[in-house]
């Protein structure tokens, strides 16, 4: 038996436009009710001594039926001839725009309310650019409450023409528009004589002429890494890569690579609780699987398919969001940028423009991004991250910011916005693609050395006490039978950087710095390649300088330590050793510390 074809769809709008009226009256007139829930809702209504409305079909939470708004985004099962759809009921009112930024995100079409008495409002035009902005291009605006104009057409003809111009500003073309009566049930399912004048489609009409998305199976594989599950009793080695396929499939043999870092390895088997053996998983499978080449993962990585078309990997970002916190966003605050499964620390950099999601004024030069405005940004963040483009696969372009644990904006990734970064970005992921391993594997090391291997950076001011700190902290980790070593200064400038101009010229040469940086960042991968703490110490180290070792290095095992009682550059070490004539002291934290830096411990 073929299965049939199935459709999300939203319905959105400004508040008491009747969005979940004409969604209850298409399941009403078309039978999709289940049996007496038309009469039940009547004799509420009646006991209730309220008139009936067919949004309370949908509008099951309380509080929505005492209010008369949409508080939740409503999911409803439907079935038309030709296919099954799910249709989302999306809230209006302006204070649960995040709902309904929820249901649209999921919806592959959407249908746009507007009130033909009350006309175009402010969240008619703001839902309209969150449409556009979420990739959805096939949009229905229902222009509805016909009956409260008299059905009029010159109404409808002028809402048509002042909202298809600003559709069009949006990038949204090809919109249909449909004259309804919600309450009557006018040019929903039936066709009524008392809009004779119009001759198009009902609101059913256009729900079955809608044309499905290009199936998620048919697009490359994106799998987001949520957990690595680990198994030791009864002689059961395995390590599971576990996840949910978001689009693509990938079956047993298949070349995975995983991104931002660029590992690769085979699928050895596709695991599966409960269930027949399985060879393959596609989209929408919560699903596992064991590598034949067992290599070191965290939550956040990107599993792709090698055959297939590579992610974007950077962490300088362009991007355009809708920004929902209580508090403006601004520019150097610390927020966290949520994309897949991976979660990173973020900052504003540059706002390129803030943008009036109901008039579309625009504004170049504010500092922060109020309540509700919309906004094309430059972000950085604290390490490389894997996406893609919303042109090329938007359901891994989309992403949430979070604000003192509150999801409080989201938006779309539109473009890698430093060519610096980005060219690292890439020349990472090829390294990393090159790379020959041997026989011994990362994990192999990590579990004989007990030890997760990691950068540790000591910086601070000229002369400030950096020497002796990462002295003492290489004996220290040596006595704790830790693999580490520490890579002197002068080491680095009469070897590896000995075709350099004078060591002092690293302070005053920007293009000398950045390259000293480059090569310690690359031998900084190769010692943790090989499982080691490697410790380095430079010169009052920065954020951007710390990013940049961050992205090349691709590993989030890096920590810095500032020695000084002054932290003089922007960077937010990991430990501050105010005291550095007290270094004997600080070594008997370096246990805990190393603990509390997930570096050390029991390995499986």
């Amino acid at each position: 038996m073929q299965q049939r074809e199935q459709m999300n769809i939203v319905f959105t709008g400004h508040v008491d436009h009747g969005k979940s009226t004409v969604v209850g009256r298409l399941l009403a007139d078309t039978g999709s009710l289940p049996d007496g829930k038309l009469e039940q809702i009547r004799k509420d209504c009646e006991r209730n001594s309220k008139p009936f409305e067919y949004a309370f079909l949908l509008d099951a939470l309380k509080d929505e039926q005492s209010q008369g708004i949409t508080i939740d985004a409503a999911r409803v099962f439907f079935k038309s001839e030709k296919r099954d759809y799910i249709i989302i009921d999306a809230p209006g009112h302006i204070e649960f725009l995040k709902n309904m930024i929820t249901g649209a995100a999921r919806a592959e079409c959407a249908f746009l309310c507007i009130d033909a008495e009350e006309g175009i409002q402010e969240n008619s035009r703001r839902h309209g650019y969150l449409l556009s902005m979420l990739g959805i291009r096939q949009v229905c605006v229902v222009v509805n409450k016909m009956d409260l104009v008299d059905y009029n057409q010159q109404v409808y003809n002028k809402i048509v023409r002042k909202f298809t111009r600003f559709l069009r500003s949006i990038n949204l073309h090809d919109v249909e528009f449909v004259p309804v009566s919600g309450r009557e049930g006018d040019m929903v399912y039936h066709r009524q004589d008392r809009m004779n004048w119009w001759k198009g489609p009902t609101v059913l009409d256009i729900l079955d002429n809608f044309k499905k998305a290009e199936t998620l199976e048919k697009l490359p594989l994106r799998m987001p890494v949520t957990d690595i599950y680990k198994f030791t009793n009864y002689g059961d080695s395995r390590r599971i890569i576990a996840g949910t396929v978001e689009t693509g499939s990938f079956k047993k043999g298949d070349e995975i690579i995983f991104y931002p870092s660029g590992k690769k390895s085979r699928v050895k088997t596709i695991e599966s609780f409960n269930t027949p053996e399985k060879t393959e998983a596609y989209a929408g499978m919560a699903t596992g699987f064991t590598m034949e080449e067992q290599i070191y993962l965290t939550r956040g990585a990107l599993a792709c398919r090698s055959d297939e078309m590579p992610p974007k990997v950077g962490n300088c970002l362009k991007v355009s969001l809708f920004w929902l916190g209580r508090e403006p966003l601004v520019i150097g605050k610390e927020y966290y940028l949520k994309t897949g499964t991976s979660k990173v620390r973020c900052q504003l950099s540059e706002i390129v423009q803030v943008i009036d999601a109901s008039s579309l004024d625009s504004q170049n030069k504010k500092q922060q991004v109020e309540r509700h405005e919309v906004a094309d940004c430059v972000f950085t963040l604290q390490k490389a991250i894997a996406f893609d483009l919303v042109m090329d696969l938007p359901q891994t372009s989309r992403f949430v910011l979070v604000d003192e644990y509150e999801i409080a904006g989201g938006g779309i990734i539109r473009d890698v916005d430093d060519h610096r970064q980005s060219e690292y970005g890439e020349k990472l992921v090829k390294r990393q693609l090159e790379w020959e391993n041997g026989i011994v594997t990362e994990l192999d090391r990590m579990q004989q050395n007990q030890q997760r291997p990691a950068l540790i950076l000591v910086t601070g001011e000229l002369g400030g006490g950096k020497k002796e700190f990462a002295e003492h902290l290489e004996k220290k980790l040596f006595d704790l039978k830790k693999n580490v070593y520490y890579l002197g200064y002068r080491s680095l400038q009469f070897g590896l950087d000995s075709d350099l101009r004078d060591g002092r010229q690293f302070r005053r040469t920007q293009v000398i710095r950045e390259e000293h940086i480059r090569r310690i960042s690359e031998i900084s991968h190769i010692m943790m390649d090989a499982g080691m703490f490697f410790i380095v110490k430079i010169d009052k180290l920065t954020y951007e300088e710390r990013d940049l070792i961050q992205l090349l290095i691709g590993s989030s095992r890096l920590k810095t330590v500032w020695v000084g009682k002054e932290i003089t550059t922007d960077i937010v070490p990991d430990w501050h050793v105010k005291r550095p004539e007290a270094v004997v002291e600080h070594m008997e934290q370096v246990n805990k510390i190393m603990e509390d830096w997930e570096l050390m411990g029991d390995i499986k």
